[in-house]
């Protein structure tokens, strides 16, 4: 019997047993037996917007069930009900469905001031980041981290996916530090927000180097290589999956002329400028659209280039890459090369050298050089982050 069990085997006659079906990923805040004794008896400010959900539930209501105390709500970039455009001030207020205070952290104020800390025994920081250094999140993480530290208060984070797990593009050089780069990480860091929070604590990165006391709840059944749907929407602009895998390679154009359907119900999946007409037969017109960009680039005005609604996202997401593909491609086919990352013509055009977090980049794209070529010269500072990386992650 067993020789025809091994003969059966050899010939593959015997069915191989089924692998393992992936087990669904559980976020921090799905996993309440956890935290909730942490809160228990405290007075809590959440850091929190619409992807800050329990399920389906919104956290703040979720929590306020369960009897937690939420004495403070902080809002985020786009505010605590994702209601604002990208980069537009947001004001406090009360919230209508709770009547809790809300806290604006993006317009003059970055972080909770000393009395609102003084107010607060426990802070839970709660957004859906995608991993990319020039979304706003991870500023509003070291922010709230700093003053966690200051005020000697712990910071629960609820950790959540990242959709763009992988790391890739050149390394921010610190003297383009701005708003849209505030790290010496990658375009694509790839790392979830408790990741990157114990990067920060261990590389120094707040003020005086301190450290904030963080208690992370970490993700279940995630790896940073498999495909992620964000159940919520992280912002406004971002309002589809192709759009968020998509974000790393096209947030890029913002420091061109090209418009990447700010102004459309479909941003971050298309590419254009009224430039390329003759060039191109697909077109699309940005328009204002409050709450998502009241003023775009070309403004009642049709573009033309590329539609990348139904492109295939998935081998570019395995491949843990980049597209500079496109970039290269569109710079050659613009008419007036001198005014593609010109500045002067719009308000709405950002500074490539931001961006990229290179003054590279640019001049690599003007020169004509290669995809290959310009990835050779990411090299040496990726290995280093890479390297670096290794003694924060939580997931494989």
């Amino acid at each position: 019997m067993r020789i025809l069990l091994a003969i059966m085997t050899i010939l593959g006659l015997l069915a191989a047993p089924r692998a393992r079906a992936q087990q669904p990923v559980l976020t921090g805040a799905d996993q309440t037996e956890v935290y909730l004794p942490m809160l228990k008896g405290k007075r809590v400010g959440l850091l929190v917007n619409p992807t800050s959900i329990i399920g389906t539930t919104p956290i703040v209501d979720s929590l306020l069930k369960r009897g937690v105390n939420i004495k403070m709500i902080f809002g985020p970039e786009h505010g605590f009900r994702n209601n604002a455009s990208n980069g537009a001030e947001v004001a406090d207020e009360i919230d209508p469905q709770t009547g809790i205070p809300v806290v604006s952290l993006y317009g003059n104020r970055r972080k909770p001031e000393p009395a609102q800390m003084a107010a607060l025994d426990v802070l839970v920081f709660d957004l859906q980041d995608v991993g990319c250094r020039f979304y706003t999140l991870i500023n509003s993480l070291r922010e709230i981290m700093e003053a966690c530290a200051d005020a000697g208060k712990p910071l629960v984070i609820l950790d959540r996916p990242n959709p763009n797990g992988f790391v890739d593009g050149p390394i921010l050089d610190m003297s383009l530090e701005s708003g849209i780069g505030r790290f010496p990480v990658p375009i694509a860091h790839g790392m979830t927000i408790g990741e990157f929070a114990q990067m920060i604590n261990g590389q120094g990165w707040m003020r005086n180097k301190k450290k904030c006391d963080i208690r992370i709840v970490k993700l279940k059944n995630y790896r940073h290589d498999m495909d992620y749907t964000l159940p919520v929407a992280p912002s406004p602009n971002l309002n589809s999956q192709q759009s968020i895998v998509l974000y790393p390679s096209l947030c890029l154009f913002e420091g061109t002329i090209l418009s990447q359907g700010r102004g459309t119900h479909f941003p971050f999946t298309v590419l254009g400028a009224p430039a390329f007409k003759g060039k191109y037969d697909f077109s699309f017109k940005p328009v204002s659209i409050p709450g998502m960009s009241e003023s775009p680039l070309h403004k009642n005005v049709t573009c033309y280039g590329l539609d990348l609604r139904t492109f295939d996202i998935t081998p570019w997401r395995r491949r843990g890459q980049i597209n500079i593909g496109w970039m290269i491609d569109l710079y050659k086919a613009y008419p007036n090369k001198k005014d593609f990352f010109n500045r002067s013509l719009s308000s709405a055009i950002g500074n490539i050298d931001f961006l990229a977090g290179t003054r590279e980049f640019r001049r690599q794209i003007e020169a004509g050089a290669t995809e290959a070529q310009i990835r050779k010269s990411w090299e040496p500072g990726l290995n280093r982050y890479k390297e670096m990386r290794k003694k924060y992650v939580l997931y494989p």
